[in-house]
């Protein structure tokens, strides 16, 4: 079975790298820090010319009808340049949930409204966010057009002007975070709490959230890999390159071959949730626990390596590491991920040990 990404899928990857090398710089981030919602309309639009607003749209509704193999790499980028917009959120998960929600939707009305969403966000005239109940917070309620919420199971569709947003201090500038109030009623239920179940709506959602996440920290973790390897290049003590040092070296080393381990558990969970495998969330919680511990250990390495100066506001590295401590709390913590891993192996189905590996 191949693995491979196919020449037009690394295409468009390579090409939304370059859109973001561009357009997505650490000074941008830094002027959307000063703004007062820490968004850019421009910058999304631009996004959506680039086609990643369509991607898990159906083409009926305008989109591109890819899937979460496409997002692997896509979101990778994203975590690379620290994009601060919502992309994720509303292209991936909230697209991809509306898409299986179509379907089940008894009334007329509340269908062509989500037919009408999925064609706004496909054509990059509307954000959504979504208040899942393994997120005490939710992302980005300030400029969605509208927003997905959970209510004893069931899926309920509200306006911002239903809910009564709180904002919450995060520890990363560029994340908005916010505590929703809001009244359930007939006319915000959009689907009942037992065909989400049926449908695994809400657990479809936390893996494609986990999912993005974790592919955020890998480029989260290249780039803090870089940074270092750049500073550690030009930084000189005693006449030398501190980079040429073994000790900084082994640092760094043990970085890279953490964040070559972890690329292929990610994309067998991108795979395994595009083919809607039973077992698609075991994945997920794989990748999300192996990118959390690559995250981590380039933040501290990164920072090791530029010794005092890694903690300075003028330093870029900050940006960065913020956003993977940020993260790491984000559609599941490390503990929650771990326990779903924890319950699969530990099941009393499977043979544990070194020779029951190829079993």
């Amino acid at each position: 079975m191949d693995f491979t990404f196919t020449e037009e899928q690394e295409q468009f990857a390579e090409a939304i790298r370059r859109f973001l090398m561009t357009e997505m710089t650490p000074e941008l981030t830094r002027e959307l820090w000063a703004t007062e919602s820490g968004r850019s309309d421009a910058l999304w639009r631009q996004l959506a010319d680039q086609g990643m607003a369509a991607l898990m749209v159906p083409q009926e509704q305008g989109g591109l009808g890819l899937g979460e193999v496409e997002w692997a790499p896509l979101a990778q980028a994203c975590g690379y340049f620290a994009l601060p917009e919502p992309l994720l959120d509303t292209a991936l998960v909230a697209a991809a949930l509306l898409r299986d929600a179509l379907p089940l939707v008894q009334d007329d009305a509340a269908r062509d409204h989500c037919t009408t969403l999925l064609e706004r966000i496909a054509g990059g005239h509307a954000r959504v966010a979504v208040a899942h109940p393994h997120e005490l917070l939710v992302a980005d309620a300030h400029v969605a057009d509208a927003i997905l919420c959970e209510h004893e199971g069931a899926v309920h569709l509200l306006r911002r002007d239903q809910a009564v947003l709180t904002p919450r201090a995060g520890l990363d500038p560029s994340r908005r975070l916010f505590e929703l109030a809001w009244t359930p009623s007939g006319d915000t239920q959009l689907i009942s709490a037992a065909a989400a179940a049926a449908a695994g709506l809400w657990d479809g959602a936390l893996n494609r959230g986990a999912l993005g996440v974790a592919a955020q920290q890998l480029g989260l973790t290249q780039r803090m890999l870089d940074l270092a390897i750049d500073y550690s290049a030009q930084r000189k003590q005693f006449g030398k390159a501190i980079g040429t040092n073994q000790a900084v070296k082994h640092l760094l080393a043990d970085v890279a071959i953490q964040l070559e381990f972890a690329k292929p558990v990610l994309h067998r969970a991108a795979s395994a949730l595009a083919q809607g495998l039973s077992q698609a969330g075991l994945h997920v919680s794989h990748a999300r626990v192996a990118a959390a511990r690559c995250a981590w250990s380039a933040a501290r390495q990164a920072i090791q390596v530029h010794g005092a100066m890694g903690y300075t506001w003028e330093l870029d590295l900050q940006i960065f590491t913020k956003r993977a401590w940020a993260l790491a709390g984000s559609w599941g913590d490390r503990a929650f991920h771990k326990a779903r891993l924890g319950a699969h192996i530990l099941d009393g189905a499977h043979d544990i040990g070194a020779g029951a590996t190829f079993a």
